[in-house]
């Protein structure tokens, strides 16, 4: 008779080869792998993301592009006028003069996209003018990609941002629709839905996944994968919840290294020929993600997050480089 662990290599097998043969996991299955030794299930994900993608590996970076007093309510989130936090002062949408010096600053060091991010539930029309009149700037000075999160908006405005010259909207979903509403009261789940579709229907492409460790089960994590599997979305933003004292989640338990490299792995069968992108918490890590790099993930977002300090340009470009990666661009 196998043994428990000998059946669960079995499976990792099994469904390693269903992947590799253009078979998709379905959400049984992934919650057969859920269980699965961690070492086999990081190994055979990481051979799926060679087979699948080779050895690119996406890098952006992103800029706090309108920060603070936000009327959201989402509690992992220093931002909010809701909570009382320590966060960074509050400012309007940056000129084009401080958005075009930082693309290419972030250029210059081998970054591949910048992403603006504002703070609120979308930007006004007059901003989304404003902001098309940034993104007009740095395409013309520069080469590098770029993306926008600008909020809830609508395919009209999508629209004149990618006649501006952006090329991806980024929107997560943060976690499952189950879990959703215990992460945020001010906006559903559908509204995220609707944008990612109407940045779509403008012929955008998009960049959504979530948060762990806000609380939600293993299977909220893969039904939100499996979401965003249904929506084609190939850019999967990672984010481990860094507790930020002042908000609801102060007191939450960071994830440790073997429960990202878990998820992360995961998400690989789930979603084989993505790119899978280690974002904001990532240094709360031990290995500050080396592991995740190699159990199946092939992006980050670099340098300092919103309203927390990252790892720098210059460091995981040695990282990149030391693992055998070639940055270049991941679906576009």
């Amino acid at each position: 008779m196998l043994k428990t662990g000998e059946i669960c290599m079995s499976i990792v097998q099994e469904l390693k080869e269903k992947v590799l043969s253009f078979g998709k996991i379905s959400k049984k299955e992934a919650l057969m792998l859920a269980e699965a030794p961690l070492e086999e299930l990081a190994e055979a994900a990481d051979e799926i993301r060679e087979k699948m993608c080779g050895q690119g590996f996406d890098v952006c970076t992103i800029i706090n592009g309108k920060c603070g007093r936000c009327s959201e309510d989402c509690k992992y989130c220093a931002q909010s006028i809701h909570y009382e936090t320590n966060s960074m002062e509050a400012y309007p949408l940056l000129s084009t003069e401080k958005l075009l010096e930082g693309a290419k600053y972030n250029e210059a060091r081998g970054v591949l996209r910048y992403s603006i991010v504002t703070s609120g539930r979308r930007l006004s029309d007059f901003e989304v003018e404003q902001a098309c009149e940034s993104i007009r700037a740095i395409k013309e000075n520069t080469n590098i990609r770029i993306c926008v999160s600008f909020g809830l908006l609508e395919e009209a405005q999508f629209r004149k941002i990618k006649e501006a010259g952006a090329s991806r909207v980024h929107c997560n979903l943060e976690s499952s629709e189950r879990f959703f509403p215990q992460v945020c009261t001010t906006h559903t789940y559908e509204e995220k839905i609707m944008t990612l579709k109407a940045a779509q229907k403008a012929g955008l492409s998009v960049c959504s996944g979530g948060i762990l460790g806000l609380g939600e089960t293993m299977e909220d994590r893969i039904d939100m994968v499996l979401t965003a599997r249904e929506l084609g979305v190939k850019s999967i933003p990672v984010n481990l919840l860094n507790p930020i004292p002042g908000t609801p989640y102060e007191r939450n338990k960071p994830l440790t290294n073997e429960e990202a490299l878990r998820c992360v792995a995961l998400f690989r069968f789930l979603l084989p020929d993505a790119c899978i992108r280690l974002a904001g918490g990532r240094g709360l890590l031990e290995d500050k993600g080396k592991g995740c790099f190699q159990s199946g993930a092939n992006g980050a977002i670099s340098g300092d997050m919103l309203t927390t300090a990252g790892i720098t340009v210059e460091t995981d470009m040695s990282l990149i480089h030391d693992l055998g990666y070639e940055v270049r661009f991941c679906h576009e």
